[in-house]
């Protein structure tokens, strides 16, 4: 993948909402347990946003710390794109909400619908239209208010589930910069979709009476089998993504897999032999934030001091769909 400019990551940001939900609140509310949810899921608390934030509220907060820690303002950008499933409604998009909120002018902003590997999704559409050379400075956002759509009396999910919100901003750089995206991998497996389902709300089944008394508006999952076909996809993305690259696992600075689930990412990390303090894990503190996990987690990584300039990072997602992804990157 070579051609005249390439892409950066300039700047980047995130906004976790102030609300906390914890294990112990959660025993109140469905037959579980804190000691339970740690073990099988690694998550000891999630973040859930206030009545009146919606997605693109979460998505403006991160995309201002973006944009500052970039040196830029929101005239600088040249298009807006806003991975979610859970945006404010379906028309106008959230990336558009977002656009009006930041003050931008006159700009390409449209919504990117790939579940969890959505933010992954995201940087390689931006990248692509960086490489042709039109755009200077795109930025990506992952938001999610998951919580709305997660039924309290399903232990399956409601344990699992936050709302955050991530940005980067992606910027066109010299073809012989070094510290720039490297390659994005991308796919989906649509005979797998009726795994993990939000299937009320869209023109087959619209809301009506009769669906939310069945409890219709809410997700829906088959927990083992969205976890052997994570584990699978995840895998074979990297393996992608290092085969791509000519690149061995040994030489990767850090891992950052979707934080759904702990033992889903030290099951990745354990196929490559990858030390387990080289790879970023956040979802203790956030829970499965969908489209906002990667940038989240980064962005901990980063305020952590673990992440630093010039380090070689491998991104890995899955998500509904099934959708699967990969970026190498070298920050």
């Amino acid at each position: 993948m070579t051609g005249y400019f390439r892409s950066r990551i300039s700047g980047t940001g995130s906004y976790l909402p102030e609300k906390v939900l914890t294990n112990h609140d959660l025993e109140k509310m469905v037959d579980t347990n804190h000691d339970w949810i740690v073990e099988r899921t690694g998550i000891v608390r999630r973040h859930i946003a206030a009545d009146d934030e919606a997605a693109s509220d979460l998505g403006f907060k991160a995309a201002q710390r973006a944009l500052t820690a970039a040196g830029l303002t929101a005239k600088d950008l040249d298009g807006i794109i806003f991975c979610t499933v859970t945006g404010d409604q379906s028309m106008p998009s959230s990336a558009c909400c977002l656009q009006a909120k930041l003050g931008c002018r006159s700009i390409m902003a449209f919504d990117l619908s790939a579940a969890c590997s959505g933010f992954v999704y995201g940087l390689s559409v931006a990248d692509h239209f960086i490489r042709l050379g039109g755009f200077k400075h795109i930025l990506v956002v992952g938001s999610e208010v998951i919580h709305r759509f997660v039924n309290y009396e399903d232990r399956e999910t409601c344990i699992l589930f936050g709302d955050a919100a991530g940005a980067w901003i992606v910027s066109q750089t010299a073809a012989d910069d070094k510290n720039v995206i490297m390659s994005s991998h991308l796919h989906s497996e649509g005979s797998l979709g009726d795994l993990f389902v939000l299937g009320a709300g869209g023109s087959r089944i619209p809301l009506s009476p009769e669906v939310l008394d069945k409890k219709g508006q809410f997700v829906k999952m088959k927990g083992r089998e969205i976890y052997k076909n994570a584990v699978r996809t995840m895998t074979s993305c990297c393996h992608q993504a290092l085969d791509a690259n000519h690149v061995q696992a040994k030489d990767v600075d850090w891992l950052i897999p979707h934080q759904a689930n702990l033992r889903i990412m030290e099951a990745v990390a354990d196929h490559f032999d990858f030390p387990k303090e080289k790879v970023i894990v956040a979802v203790h503190e956030t829970g499965n934030t969908s489209a906002a996990s990667i940038p989240t987690a980064f962005q901990i990584g980063l305020e952590t001091g673990k992440i630093k300039r010039g380090d070689l990072i491998l991104l890995t997602a899955f998500g509904a769909g099934l959708t699967a992804g990969s970026v190498l990157m070298r920050y």
